[in-house]
């Protein structure tokens, strides 16, 4: 794949995701370029999880197309998922074992060869400050640890993306100062997209806002771009009080 700082490395085309009559999200298109830090604003409900199952091909489309890298989600999940790193919102973990037997566990799943898996287990640690935690088991970990473990699973393969559903829900103000903090750092070398619906979220960390409100994107741009009188408060309000909702239309197969 081409190294170009242009390349695109997080696409959607089209996307559109319909459960019988609701629709989840509807036409959803956007493509993100290597080294951007994209937040993926919006209410909850609004379809963020289901874009992110989407683009991680945990789900399949409806409609439309999701690829990373390059890599169609569908047709190349396995070139796909080795450029992928996936945090989902209260993420799997394997509460008897602690990190360390975790990351073993992953990185063997993932086929890491021992010495290569041992390296990148020591830099996740480091990365993820997991180092007084090793040896505890996983279902004692205050939710902050548990997160930066479901963090270091992501990262352990080393992916050039990086996807993560509210990566800071329900950690304290020091977690959430200190997860921020890594999520910028990983900025440096890694495409992110995040969603979140708390908007000091994106000011703290986004080179970008993706705005979605009822299965549909309502805004694309810079957060400076988004603010009104200095602030994100407003327009979050006002984009999220149309009452024109895809919730309520029928699914595209079944309009006259």
């Amino acid at each position: 794949m081409s190294g170009s700082q242009n390349q695109v490395m997080i696409e959607a085309d089209g996307l559109s995701k319909y459960y019988g009559q609701f629709v989840a999200i509807q036409d959803v298109t956007f493509s993100i370029p290597r080294g951007q830090i994209t937040a993926f604003l919006g209410p909850n409900g609004a379809g963020k999880s289901t874009t992110m199952k989407l683009l991680t091909g945990f789900i399949a489309p409806s409609a439309g197309r999701a690829a990373i890298g390059g890599y169609d989600v569908t047709a190349q999940r396995m070139k796909a998922a080795k450029l992928l790193g996936y945090l989902p919102e209260n993420g799997p973990l394997y509460s008897d074992m602690t990190p360390l037997e975790s990351l073993q566990f992953f990185g063997e799943v993932r086929g890491l060869e021992e010495a290569h898996l041992k390296q990148r287990i020591d830099a996740v640690v480091e990365q993820c400050a997991l180092q007084q935690v090793l040896e505890k088991p996983i279902g004692k970990l205050s939710k902050g640890y548990r997160q930066r473990v479901g963090l270091a699973q992501a990262l352990l393969h080393d992916p050039e993306v990086l996807i993560m559903d509210e990566p800071t829900a329900g950690l304290d103000p020091n977690q959430i100062h200190d997860f921020r903090e890594n999520i910028k750092e990983l900025g440096k070398t890694k495409t992110i997209l995040l969603s979140t619906h708390i908007l000091q979220e994106v000011e703290a960390v986004a080179d970008r806002v993706i705005f979605i409100h009822n299965g549909r994107l309502v805004f694309d741009g810079a957060p400076e771009e988004l603010k009104e009188d200095g602030s994100l408060e407003k327009p979050f309000y006002r984009l999220t009080q149309h009452t024109n909702s895809v919730d309520s239309m029928p699914a595209k197969e079944d309009r006259v």
